[in-house]
Formats: structure tokens, C-alpha cells, sequence
């Protein structure tokens, strides 16, 4: 939702469950990763297993109990937790089955069942006018050990006032003994965006819209090599076409759009990939770390306009804080460079364009761009009330992008808000979020997500 809907005015929902000098590179990069190196320093004092939906009842527990290890007592620390929070597909129950008793699924079925989740919303936005969106969810586990993977599936259908419309589907599947990961990211999107030139100096003013359709297909596979740690290789293709202004420019400023990104525009080549990934729920991570290095190759030969290597690298920690509660602290690196060649405008670094489009709540997409882009964010989730349904955030991100290949310094642009997280599934830890985000310069608005923003 937040692809399209960033400069909302309200929204509704309406359905339950469902190449720079090295030394300024540095300088950036001790900046911006400082929040994950504190996260992770910080993690590796507490226990990394809090996070899981499975249950260990009383029955399953042996009356000779053999020594267990931290993450085996912990979780019996935390039976029955899932039974005794609440989500929306409960309160949907009362609300249209008043007379008939809610079954809790039992520990066998939390484990192996599937748990779906659908949200239909109706919103508002200055740049698409009225929209409605259906996402879905589902989760499942391939095993029953304690330190099995969440596998996730995500898709939804966006349709504006202005016959805009975006359709993603990702897919983030582990095999039995987390052995291989597959990660499937594509997209679909015809819809107007604002552009601003390059780097950090553009005028919130001076933006032009521009409106363009557009297919990504992203497709990793990683093999694990150690416990947590996994290599891959993946096909990355991306295009844009019937690329064309909607706002009256004058003669030299079309001829400026044109030229720097013409009517289509085409990536397509390898991608070689490392992540370590201690979380055990990817939706809602309460616990672990994650770190993502990605380095893909653009080759003329496979398709594209020109050849380009872009490196991005992803680091997220969470710490339970305070520590015997189940709010978290979370923290996000991220830094995306092109580190040569020269990559499609609209494949640039830039605000809103990550994998998952979340970066820069408080501005709308594409507000910021550049060759390097560095950013920072933490964010605080904690429970509003004590079954679970009702929770809530505070975030705070930063960002700097620098113009092409210029060291030009870019000041750095904070973005802050608060946010509601409404469980929509307490045995996948699904939440709605709603959130309302502000930057500079009067920038503001809505950004929804079904799952956590990272």
C-alpha cells in the first residue's frame, strides 16, 4: 500500500484478517550502519530465540525433564502465549458468531496449519485520488523444530481513481532444516511518479510527474552453509515503458526528462547474494538479526541499455526492551550504491524503492535520488494492550543521497511518526499497520503495511 499511497490523506479499512571518495564513503558508512553495529552488540546479550509462534504445552513436557538448552527452557517460559493474546479473526468471530464458542487451535495445528490473513482498505491520496486495495498473507512451517523458518507468501491488488494499478507477489519459502531459501519478488505497477533530479539539493517544489508501467522479476536461491548463514545466486530483470510526462513543462525541461530517461528503460543480469538471518518470524521479528549483502550485474548482452553493478547492503537488529516484555527495539541499515556503470534513472537509489518500498516514511516515493544512497531507521513496537490486538510505534529515519557520481556532501534528511498495529493474526504475528509519518519542508502522510515495515 505504501508504494502508492504515500502522501495520504486518510484511509479506512474496511475488512478484518485479511564511484564518491573513499573517505566520505566511510564517514557515511560509519553513520548509518552505527544503528545496526549498537543493535546487533546489544542483541548478543539477551537470548536470540524469544521469537516463535509455537507452543510447548504442559502435556508435551516430560515430568523427567532432561537439561535444555537456553532456547528449549525459554520457550516453555512462553507456553500458552499465543493462546491467551487476541487478534482481529477472533473479534470478527464475536462480532458475526456471538453464540458460538471461538475453538483455539491446538499446538499441532499452529505448527502445521496455515495461517491466512486478508485486509481490504479503502484510502486517499493527492497523487492517486480514491483507491482500494485487497492484500493477502500466508504462513506456514515446513517442520516442527523449534528453530524452523517462517515461510511467507504476500500478494495484493491496488486499483486508484486514475486507473493506477499495482500487483506484487513475494514469496519467502525455507525447505525442512531451513536447508534452502527461495526468494521470489514480483511486481506489476502502472502508476504516476514524482521525480526531483538527483541528490539531496532538489527542490520539494520543482517535482515533475511522470507515469510509466513496469515488471520486476527478482529470483534468489541460497543454500545454507552454516546455522543462520546462506549463500545464493538469483536473475534480476527489470523494465519500464510508455514512459511519458503528465504535468505542461516547458520545451528544455521535457527535453531534460527525456533525455535522462527517455520512454523505456531495462535492467536485467545476475545477482549474487549472502544473508545471515537468526530471526525465526520474518513478518514479526522479536529477536535476531538479519544482514543482507547483494551485489547484482547489468549486462547490455542480457538486455539492458548499458552495463552497471549495484551493491545493497541490509542490516536489522532486535532487542526485546525491556527485556522480560515483548517489546522490541528495532534497528535498520541500509546502504544501496551503484558502484559502476550507469544504472536506469528509474532504477536509481532512491526514497520508497527498496525491495519492499518502506524506506523514507514521511516523504513520498521517490522524493529523494542519487548514485549512493545511505540510510538509517529505528523504530519502538510496543503493546497497547495486554492480549496483543492493540499496539503501537514511534520511528525515526534518516537519509543522504549523493547526485551521480559527484562527492558533493548531502545533508542528511530525518523522517519521524507514530503508528497503530492492529493483530490480524496472533499465530503468524501478522499485523495491520497504519502509520503517519513527517519530514522536511511540510512533507507528511499516511503509510500502511500488512506485516511489520522491516
Amino acid at each position: 500500500m505504501s508504494e502508492s499511497l504515500s502522501k495520504s490523506i486518510y484511509f479506512l479499512e474496511l475488512g478484518l484478517s485479511f564511484t564518491i571518495p573513499l573517505p566520505l564513503a566511510i564517514k557515511k558508512l560509519i553513520l548509518f550502519l552505527l544503528l545496526s553495529v549498537l543493535g546487533f552488540s546489544a542483541w548478543a546479550q539477551n537470548d536470540s530465540s524469544a521469537n516463535t509462534v509455537k507452543i510447548i504445552t504442559e502435556d508435551s513436557v516430560p515430568k523427567i525433564k532432561p537439561k535444555l538448552r537456553p532456547k528449549d527452557s525459554l520457550m516453555q517460559k512462553r507456553k500458552h502465549r499465543t493462546v491467551e493474546e487476541k487478534d482481529l479473526n477472533e473479534v470478527a468471530h464475536y462480532l458475526l458468531h456471538p453464540k458460538i464458542p471461538y475453538e483455539e487451535l491446538t499446538e499441532e495445528k499452529i505448527n502445521h496449519k496455515t495461517h491466512y490473513s486478508l485486509v481490504p482498505a479503502v484510502g486517499y491520496t493527492l497523487q492517486t485520488g480514491f483507491a482500494g486495495l485487497i492484500s493477502a498473507n500466508a504462513a506456514y512451517y515446513t517442520d516442527d523444530k523449534l528453530d524452523e523458518k517462517l515461510s511467507t507468501l504476500t500478494a495484493s491488488f491496488t486499483y486508484s481513481q486514475y486507473q493506477q494499478t499495482i500487483v506484487p507477489f513475494q514469496a519467502n519459502i525455507w525447505t525442512k532444516g531451513n536447508r534452502y531459501n527461495y526468494i521470489t519478488d514480483f511486481r506489476f505497477i502502472n502508476y504516476p511518479s514524482d521525480v526531483y533530479g538527483l541528490g539531496g539539493k532538489t527542490d520539494p517544489n520543482q517535482g515533475v510527474t511522470i507515469n510509466f508501467s513496469g515488471i520486476k522479476i527478482h529470483q534468489t536461491v541460497m543454500k545454507s552453509i552454516r546455522d543462520n548463514f546462506l549463500l545464493g545466486i538469483g536473475y534480476y530483470f527489470d523494465t519500464y515503458w510508455n514512459i511519458k510526462t503528465l504535468d505542461k513543462v516547458s520545451r528544455l525541461e521535457n527535453f531534460i526528462i527525456s533525455r535522462r530517461i527517455g520512454k523505456r528503460e531495462e535492467a536485467s543480469g545476475p545477482a549474487f547474494r549472502a544473508i545471515l538471518d537468526t530471526r525465526l518470524n520474518q513478518i514479526n521479528p522479536e529477536q535476531g538479526i538479519y544482514s543482507s549483502l547483494t551485489y547484482r550485474t547489468n549486462f547490455i548482452g542480457l538486455g539492458s541499455q548499458q552495463n552497471s553493478q549495484i551493491l545493497q547492503w541490509d542490516n536489522r537488529a532486535y532487542i526485546r526492551f525491556p527485556t522480560h516484555s515483548t517489546n522490541v527495539i528495532a534497528f535498520w541499515a541500509y546502504v544501496w550504491l551503484v558502484t559502476g556503470g550507469t544504472d536506469p534513472y528509474l532504477l536509481l537509489p532512491s526514497t520508497g524503492w527498496d525491495d519492499n518500498y518502506n524506506t523514507g516514511r514521511g516523504y513520498i516515493q521517490g522524493r529523494f535520488r542519487g548514485n549512493h544512497m545511505y540510510y538509517g531507521e529505528s523504530e519502538y513496537r510496543f503493546k497497547i494492550t495486554r492480549n496483543g490486538l492493540l499496539g503501537g510505534v514511534a520511528f525515526l529515519n534518516i537519509e543522504s543521497f549523493s547526485p551521480e557520481l559527484s562527492s558533493t556532501y548531502s545533508k542528511l534528511f530525518p523522517g519521524y511518526g507514530l503508528g497503530l498495529r492492529f493483530k490480524i493474526n496472533k499465530h503468524s504475528g501478522t499485523n495491520l499497520c497504519l502509520d503517519y509519518g513527517f519530514g522536511e519542508s511540510g512533507s507528511k502522510g499516511f503509510f500502511v503495511n500488512l506485516g511489520e515495515v522491516f
